[in-house]
């Protein structure tokens, strides 16, 4: 899940207006009668989404020829957007996106490129289905007393229920099939919803998935290593890049060893630590409200209770902990902040809707505080986020969550707009961070079943938890918040479960924790129903940033290939490739390195120079780099292969006259290059594959990489 600040957590028709609509909402005279026709076409079970209705039915351009209808369900707040491809495009069926925790139904508006959801459905020659999930979020505001369900999957099926209505109405033919996807959140929400449900979806892909004890483990066991590691990652990851040593503990004390094998064995990969300095806390930002809500007292047994780190704390938590008393000198807005490089720009969507929710508190637009300035410089203690008491004045006792601090800086996280409001400058404050120290190692105190391997670590002899335990597991708390119900395994219809090699945030054995729950269930027709796609080098973000780009890979080309087989296993029958094939080792996916072996529908890179992964050359000298690329047989073919020598992403250059033998899924590349200053480069080879052999279209296509370590002097 990504993180987000309130302004993008704030839903308002505002945010329409940055989306670029290529139509203005016209009032159709005939809309209120089309609404009512459907409407009494309509039945449902669930009596509170019982009566739907219409209220914008226009045909747009963009991004391509489509009909939108949007709508909703009288007396609830649950909103969903439709978009239908021509007659003569249709092929019956949708493709549902299932965000990863109620939003808005408007997200996958004004889109482009491989990330076009609306364009991939409608040349898949399906309709797209997007809601609201029942309501937005407050994130600042957690609470464990609503029935989840709705947002779980309750909204979202009377949304795609209805549609159907809505499909034959317009589009004719019979009902169509329908299939769901969502990942991280969203592939919690996926698998709740075709789990308990019936004759809604055919099928889901659900992706990223985590498991019920995945938070807020681990984040805390990321942000123990991070806090512990922080000047030996530079090193570590130098170890497990090409041409490294290998040996990722070579250099570090105990105290570092200890972190670096705890996260990597409750399932961190260790190849994904070159992010360290941009992943920040990711979603933990969302989770942590929640978390003082569900186990207030755990933040005060850390610091007093034996066997908890605070009451015996080591230098390193003593240095890293921060307890400053200040006043506030200063608000900073949005427009300051960004300036002062204390958070990014926002859209012009978020910044109405934040303008909005601030002037309902009685506050000046364009005037709302994201950070403040206080009277004190504080110390640089790689402040990964705390709390900022309000000691006085008419907000007094109250608490805004921190998201960072730099010098006399400090930024909030989701924050109670109502408590906001009452903050003046000359208050005095107290920022703490002693919690967020805490949650480091509560994954410790969290000690689940057997079945939970990456646990082990945590077990005595006896199978008995080392550390003290809390009277609650958060994990299956959180889950069901998300999915409405624990996962069992056991659904109606198919499956293609997709997860990446190098998640941070949902770690990959977690797959595979799922795939026996369904084994258990389906035991000898689990290859009938069910398949588990890894993909490797890939984060749990959908996108490559441009930072990573000779590191890792998008694994939309892998999603939008599992529906597109998806569709045609439910409703032709056509048997999907096989599933990854793999083993687990101390929580760690392993893989095979030849294609033949890996399976799956992802092609493999090798790289190399003479045979190594490193090699040092001559200012000027010219080296030559052979390249492997193998795809899975019957799965697609090479149709691109980018060069990048310098690191910066971009992959300037294109291998031309790509060779590939589609009876062993093989082709053989060769490079010449020649660098002009001395330095250590990472030329990297970026592939990728595609079903048809189309090399013109931006859906459907598989990537992969590799790299060299080339020393230049």
């Amino acid at each position: 899940m990504k993180a987000k600040t309130l302004h993008t957590l704030m839903a308002t028709w505002i945010v329409l207006c940055s989306l670029g609509r290529t139509l203005e909402v016209k009032a159709q005279n005939n809309l209120p009668n089309l609404s009512r026709e459907l409407a009494q076409k309509f039945s449902t079970k669930d009596t509170i989404f019982k009566t739907p209705y219409i209220d914008i039915d226009e045909w747009r351009e963009k991004p391509v020829k489509h009909r939108y209808v949007h709508g909703g369900f009288k007396g609830t707040e649950t909103r969903f957007s439709f978009y239908f491809p021509t007659k003569e495009t249709y092929q019956g069926r949708f493709f549902q996106y299932i965000t990863p925790f109620p939003d808005n139904e408007f997200l996958s508006q004004g889109a482009t490129g491989e990330d076009d959801k609306i364009g991939f459905t409608i040349s898949s020659g399906a309709y797209f289905i997007e809601t609201n999930g029942g309501g937005k979020v407050d994130f600042s505001k957690p609470s464990f007393n609503s029935d989840p369900t709705i947002g779980a999957f309750r909204a979202n099926a009377a949304s795609a229920a209805f549609s159907r209505i809505v499909a034959t109405t317009i589009l004719g033919g019979n009902s169509p099939f329908g299939y769901a996807f969502g990942g991280s959140g969203g592939a919690y929400r996926t698998i709740g919803s075709i789990e308990n449900t019936e004759d809604v979806w055919d099928g889901v892909v659900p992706y990223v998935l985590g498991s019920p004890m995945a938070i807020p483990n681990v984040f805390a066991v990321r942000m123990n290593a991070m806090r512990i590691l922080h000047d030996k990652l530079p090193q570590i990851i130098d170890a497990l890049d090409a041409g490294g040593s290998g040996d990722m503990y070579t250099g570090l004390n105990e105290e570092e060893k200890q972190a670096l094998r705890e996260a990597t064995k409750l399932g961190f990969p260790p190849q994904s630590w070159f992010g360290y300095k941009t992943m920040g806390i990711h979603g933990f930002i969302a989770l942590y409200q929640g978390m003082r809500m569900a186990d207030a007292k755990f933040f005060e047994d850390f610091w007093k209770v034996k066997g908890y780190l605070g009451a015996n704390p080591t230098e390193s938590l003593l240095k890293a902990r921060l307890q400053k008393a200040s006043k506030i000198k200063a608000n900073i807005t949005s427009d300051e902040a960004v300036k002062l490089g204390l958070k990014e720009s926002e859209t012009a969507g978020e910044r109405g809707s934040a303008d909005l929710a601030w002037k309902s508190m009685g506050g000046v637009e364009g005037q709302m505080p994201v950070a403040f300035q206080i009277e004190d410089i504080l110390p640089d203690v790689n402040f990964m986020g705390g709390d900022l008491v309000i000691k006085t004045g008419a907000a007094a006792d109250k608490t805004l969550q921190l998201a960072g601090i730099a010098g006399d800086k400090v930024v909030f996280g989701p924050v109670d707009l109502s408590v906001l409001s009452k903050i003046k400058v000359g208050d005095e404050v107290f920022i703490d961070n002693s919690n967020f120290l805490a949650v480091q190692t509560y994954h410790r105190h969290q000690v689940p079943d057997k079945e939970y391997k990456a646990w082990d670590q945590f077990r005595d002899s006896e199978g008995k938890p080392m550390y003290p335990q809390r009277p609650m597991l958060l994990g299956p708390l959180f889950t069901r918040g998300a999915a409405g119900v624990l996962p069992t395994g056991k659904f109606k219809g198919k499956m293609i479960l997709l997860c990446s090699l190098w998640d941070r945030e949902a770690f990959a054995w977690q797959g595979d924790f799922y795939r026996e729950k369904v084994k258990a269930h389906l035991g000898d027709k689990t290859d009938e129903n069910f398949r588990l796609w890894y993909t490797d080098k890939a984060l749990h973000g959908d996108l490559s940033k441009q930072e990573y780009a000779t590191r890792t890979v998008s694994y939309l080309g892998v999603l939008q290939q599992a529906l597109r087989d998806l569709s045609a296993w439910c409703e032709k029958g056509t048997t999907p490739p096989a599933s990854t094939n793999y083993k687990i080792e101390d929580s760690q996916v392993i893989v095979p390195v030849a294609a033949v072996e890996r399976k799956g529908i992802q092609p493999v890179v090798s790289v190399t120079i003479n045979g190594n992964k490193k090699t040092t050359v001559k200012i000027g000298q010219k080296f030559e780099m052979t390249a492997l690329v193998e795809v899975p047989l019957h799965t697609g073919r090479v149709v691109s292969a980018e060069w990048d020598f310098d690191g910066t992403g971009t992959f300037p250059v294109k291998q031309k006259d790509i060779v590939f033998d589609e009876k062993i899924g093989r082709t053989t590349l060769k490079m010449t290059y020649q660098f002009s200053k001395p330095g250590t480069y990472f030329p990297t080879l970026r592939v990728a594959s595609q079903r048809d052999g189309d090399t013109k279209t931006p859906f459907t296509r598989i990537q992969n990489l590799d790299r060299v370590r080339v020393v230049v002097k």
